[in-house]
């Protein structure tokens, strides 16, 4: 069974509020098939661990909004790799360096993306589904 709604929905969500903390190679991973925990991870870069801070707030400024309760969060103090399980989605926020060793796109290369509509923080208008920043595809 593929992601829910839900799940997609929120994945947006947290994709609009990184993007306008300028997140970069922002891509949503349907997991659904494989895991029982959650349905989605999204995975994002941030240039140093001030930017990681900053990207992890907005992201739960606005799934807090979006009636997603944050179940668990680590990384936080070292901001190399921030986890944020939202239980339908688990956000995963690296710094470049950390997100290129652990290539999460390459171990969960089997699951289908989540196609993700422009994130740039502007209204692009109805039918507009230009993909987010590529992540080296």
């Amino acid at each position: 069974m593929p992601a829910t709604d839900r799940a997609i929905e929120l994945c947006v969500v947290a994709a609009r509020a990184a993007a306008q903390k300028k997140a970069e190679e922002i891509i949503a991973i349907d997991v659904s098939e494989r895991l029982v925990l959650t349905d989605a991870f999204l995975i994002v870069s941030a240039a140093n661990d001030r930017q990681v801070r900053a990207v992890v707030d907005a992201i739960d400024e606005a799934m807090l909004r979006a009636g997603a309760k944050r179940q668990m969060r680590e990384g936080l103090a070292e901001a190399h790799w921030v986890l944020v399980d939202y239980r339908d989605v688990v956000v995963h926020v690296q710094q470049a360096q950390d997100r290129e060793l652990y290539d999460l796109e390459r171990l969960w290369k089997d699951c289908p993306r989540i196609a993700l509509p422009a994130v740039d923080g502007e209204d692009e208008g109805p039918g507009h589904d230009s993909p987010v920043v590529p992540a080296g595809i």
